[in-house]
C-alpha cells in the first residue's frame, strides 16, 4: 500500500470510529465511550481504536467535534441558504424539529440530542470536554442572537425585543422537546413546539414584496 493509500485508509478508519462514537454517546454519554467498547462494536483491537487518538479525553473531544460537524450539517445547512433574520430562524427551527424528531436526525444521534445529554452529563465537572462542550454551546447561541438581531433591524421582531432572551428560551424549547420525545415518546410534542415558537417569534407570515 502506498504511502498515499495508507493516509487515506487511516482517515476513514477514524472518521468510522468517531461516527459510531457519536451513535453511543448520543444514547450512553461520553464517559460510556471506552475503548474497548469501540473496539468491539467495530470489530478492530482496541490498540487499533487508541493508536487514531491516544487517549480517552481526545476520543471524547474528536467525538465532540464530529457531532457538532453532524450537527451543523442537519440543522444549520438545510437554512443556510435561507433570507437573514426570521425567515432563517424559522427554517433553523424546522430543520432543528426535525433533527430531534425524523430518521434522518436519528441515524446520526440515535440517542436524541447530543449536546443535551453532553450539557447535564459534564455542566458540575471541569476539563477540556466541559470547556469543548460550553464553547460549542456558545457559538450556536452567538450563531442564533445573530440571526434575531438582523430580524429586529429588518422589522420582522419588535425593536426592544432582547435576542438573548430569545436565544435562552429557544434553547429551553428545544431541551423541552428532546425530553418530549426522549422520555415521553410524545405524540403532540412537535405540535406544541411549533405553537410555542408562535408565541415566541410571531405567527409565520410572508414578508411583503418590496
Amino acid at each position: 500500500m502506498s504511502p498515499r493509500n495508507s493516509v487515506a485508509e487511516a482517515r476513514r478508519t477514524r472518521q468510522r470510529i468517531v461516527e459510531r462514537g457519536i451513535a453511543l454517546a448520543s444514547c450512553d454519554g461520553l464517559e460510556g465511550l471506552t475503548i474497548g467498547r469501540l473496539a468491539a462494536e467495530l470489530k478492530m483491537s482496541k490498540a487499533g481504536v487508541l493508536g487514531h487518538f491516544g487517549t480517552k479525553e481526545a476520543l471524547q473531544l474528536a467525538t465532540l467535534e464530529g457531532a457538532a460537524a453532524a450537527f451543523s450539517r442537519l440543522v444549520w445547512e438545510p437554512a443556510a441558504d435561507v433570507e437573514p433574520g426570521l425567515p432563517r430562524l424559522r427554517a433553523v427551527c424546522e430543520a432543528w424539529i426535525a433533527y430531534l424528531d425524523l430518521d434522518a436526525g436519528r441515524a446520526v444521534f440515535p440517542g436524541g440530542c447530543f449536546f443535551t445529554t453532553a450539557s447535564i452529563e459534564f455542566d458540575a465537572r471541569g476539563g477540556p470536554v466541559r470547556e469543548a462542550v460550553a464553547r460549542m454551546s456558545r457559538v450556536w447561541r452567538r450563531r442564533l442572537a445573530a440571526e434575531v438581531r438582523t430580524a429586529v433591524a429588518a422589522g420582522d421582531l419588535p425593536a426592544d425585543t432582547d435576542p438573548d432572551q430569545v436565544v435562552f428560551e429557544l434553547i429551553g424549547l428545544f431541551m423541552a422537546l428532546n425530553q418530549e420525545i426522549q422520555l415521553f415518546a410524545a405524540p403532540d410534542a412537535t405540535d406544541r413546539t411549533r405553537r410555542a415558537l408562535d408565541r415566541l417569534l410571531g405567527p409565520r407570515r410572508e414578508r411583503p414584496a418590496t
